[in-house]
């Protein structure tokens, strides 16, 4: 699909305790991606999931960080990642995942909620990554 996302990777202090948060989120039945290496386990790099739908494909990766800036807390409002937002099929799906985040312990940054500053249909949930990474999963028909 001609302007649609490829892949993303995502930079995480730690790609092997991070995999739990992001199989619960990303591989959920909520999104539907599967894990399609276990790199975590045999490659300091880290690993990838898979979306594969009728209209494209997009990967995101889960990658070590390194370097000499490896530890410092990720800032979204420095240069670089603000936030990455994944498609939701209803409000419905909304809610749903809001309830699967709170189940496994996930960081919540805003709730589900209609955001009319973002359009008219905008209905999203705002939440975490272990490393503080801003997620959103968002219905806006």
């Amino acid at each position: 699909m001609r302007g649609g996302i490829h892949h993303i990777d995502l930079t995480v202090k730690d790609a092997k305790a991070s995999r739990a948060f992001y199989e619960a989120c990303s591989a959920s039945w909520v999104i539907g991606s599967r894990p399609i290496n276990d790199l975590g386990d045999t490659d300091p790099n880290g690993y990838d999931f898979d979306l594969t739908t009728a209209d494209g494909f997009c990967s995101i990766g889960i990658l070590n960080a390194r370097g000499e800036h490896a530890d410092r807390t990720h800032d979204r409002y420095s240069p670089g990642l603000h936030h990455i937002a994944w498609n939701a099929a209803s409000r419905e799906d909304v809610d749903a995942m809001h309830e699967h985040l709170l189940s496994i312990g996930a960081t919540i940054l805003d709730a589900p909620a209609a955001y009319p500053q973002y359009g008219p249909t905008y209905y999203a949930v705002f939440f975490a990554d272990p490393d503080g990474l801003k997620l959103e999963y968002v219905h806006k028909p």
